[in-house]
């Protein structure tokens, strides 16, 4: 059935819905005709009287199917509006509503046209036939049946016919939908129209066997009728309804763990229908998101955390692309001689505890680590994060390494820090299925040799003037000269860093001094170097506010 009115929506677009509610809702005129028909099994209707009875009853039922199809089609306006074209993120939210929600809405809003036009039909019906007021009550109470009936059959159609058009608006919705409470509960589906089928199948089967008797026998087949179905088959139909809402539950439940990041239960498989199979292979669903957590952490340990996320959003994009980025390289001084005197399980040990140091301080900068190099570390900026202020980031960060590590000699070591800034290639590097998002460029290869040039001008950190170009007015440093860099042709002017704290992490996150001092917090917030700074290997203390030249070691 949904192929075909898959079809018909594909042929038909924006016009679909209000065809398929035209078309369904003279349904309405057959069940009259049933209804009327059925009467005509207890009443001895002569032809005339018949075809009257038909006429009032197919008019006023045209009259309440007018009515309805008035404040339907009005309401679904938005949804046409959304199939021919108008697909914003708001129409495609406000069009599933109305898809979703369109046959309970016919029923709850509009399901008063044909109780009054039933009350009406039975009056007129029971003035023509020249009737006991009396009949009236088994013969609306019959009505009212049928009316439930239709009601139930236009339902059902309805949300059936919205299936292909509530597909085509889940493709186009930015986020998924999350339903906290079903409008109409499956239980209050089956409760009700599987009895309602009872109940009119057993006046169908009386009317036909009977041999007329009028409203008594009318009024005793309809109590027999419901009778049987609210005792037996009501009975039958909440078993059923157990059967099938049991696992139904068990999978929401499971669903709901799942949604809170728990992955270490199964549903139980407690039949061997469609639903144990289903809930076989929910459970394989939940293996395979299990595993994938466990990969997902996996690779977060392996990976700086920004990176990770990045690379798994799936707007990401493997190609390699340009951007100006800071890079901050942080290298162990005299490495070599400490090695040489320590165990390689000591070594190891020692590093550790200095990247232990390190990595909190560049991701509270919010840099990155691109690779650890053996004792050195290099820290990138601005990708793939893009961030205007990479730069005063990548210094910051730079000045609260160097003192940090070079105060409290995390793993016994001191460190040297360069800083360079540059337009470098940042992508996925490498080959046959082993792949690691890295920046490669010139910049990446200059920032590790003016890390080298602190050993030579005694500084902690060196920036270059790539990087002291793009620097805020609040950030302040003292030229070092011009100096010869082995594989370039010109030399490299570089500065040294006069920065007293480090930059917060972003409005309203405290940031604490390096060496103890509380500082002041926030962007863009910075002491003015004090008397006596000028020169490196200067110092002043001052509590707070205090300034510092970075000393070499």
């Amino acid at each position: 059935m949904t192929q075909p009115l898959t079809w018909l929506y594909r042929k038909l677009g924006r016009h679909y819905p209000a065809v398929f509610l035209v078309v369904e809702l003279q349904t309405a005129f057959l069940v009259a005709l049933g209804a009327v028909a059925l009467f005509g099994f207890y009443y001895e209707l002569s032809g005339s009287d018949f075809l009257t009875v038909l006429a009032i009853t197919c008019g006023l039922t045209g009259v309440a199917i007018v009515f309805v199809l008035a404040r339907v089609l009005k309401r679904i306006r938005p949804l046409k509006a959304w199939i021919g074209g108008e697909r914003t993120s708001e129409r495609a939210a406000d069009a599933w509503e109305i898809a979703v929600t369109l046959p309970m809405e016919l029923i709850r809003r509009d399901f008063g046209a044909p109780i009054v036009v039933t009350v009406a039909t039975v009056i007129a019906s029971i003035a023509v036939l020249g009737l006991s007021w009396l009949a009236f009550f088994p013969i609306i109470l019959a009505s009212l049946l049928a009316v439930a009936y239709a009601a139930t059959l236009h339902y059902l159609a309805i949300e059936l016919a919205m299936r292909p058009i509530l597909f085509d608006i889940d493709a186009e919705l930015d986020t998924p939908v999350r339903i906290d409470r079903p409008v109409v509960p499956l239980r209050v589906k089956l409760l009700g129209s599987l009895p309602l089928i009872n109940v009119i199948t057993g006046i169908v089967v009386a009317a036909l066997t009977s041999e007329g008797g009028g409203t008594d026998a009318l009024g005793v087949d309809v109590l027999i009728a419901l009778f049987v179905a609210f005792t037996i088959s009501f009975e039958l139909t909440v078993l059923l309804t157990r059967s099938i809402l049991r696992p139904i539950e068990d999978l929401e439940a499971a669903t709901e763990r799942i949604r809170q990041g728990s992955f270490d239960r199964h549903v139980p498989i407690t039949t061997s229908d469609e639903f144990g199979e289903l809930s076989s292979a929910f459970n394989q669903m939940v293996d395979g998101l299990a595993e994938r957590e466990r990969l997902r952490e996996a690779f977060g340990t392996y990976l700086d955390e920004e990176v990770a996320q990045h690379l798994i959003r799936e707007d990401f994009e493997p190609h390699g692309h340009e951007i100006e980025v800071s890079l901050v390289f942080c290298d162990v001084k005299d490495f070599t001689t400490a090695a040489a005197v320590s165990g390689a399980p000591e070594i190891v040990s020692r590093l550790n505890e200095l990247f232990e140091c390190i990595v909190p301080i560049v991701a509270r900068h919010r840099g990155h680590i691109d690779q650890f190099i053996g004792d050195a570390v290099l820290a990138v900026f601005g990708a793939p994060q893009r961030m205007d202020d990479h730069a005063d980031r990548a210094v910051q960060c730079a000045v609260e390494l160097a003192r940090t590590i070079n105060s409290r000699n995390p793993g016994g070591f001191e460190v040297g820090v360069g800083v360079n800034s540059g337009t470098v290639v940042a992508g996925s590097i490498g080959g046959a299925g082993r792949l690691s998002f890295g920046v490669i460029g010139d910049p990446v290869n200059l920032c590790s040799r003016v890390e080298a040039l602190t050993r030579e001008t005694g500084d902690a950190v060196l920036i270059t003037g790539e990087t002291r170009a793009l620097l805020s007015e609040t950030i302040e440093v003292e030229p070092r000269g011009a100096h010869e860099i082995r594989g370039y042709d010109r030399k490299i002017e570089l500065y040294a860093p006069l920065v007293p704290v480090a930059l917060g992490t972003g409005p309203g996150e405290d940031v604490k001094d390096p060496l103890g001092d509380p500082a002041v917090g926030g962007l863009g917030r910075r002491s003015r170097p004090g008397p006596g700074v000028g020169r490196a290997g200067s110092r002043q203390d001052g509590g707070l506010g205090k300034t510092h030249t970075l000393p070499g070691s």
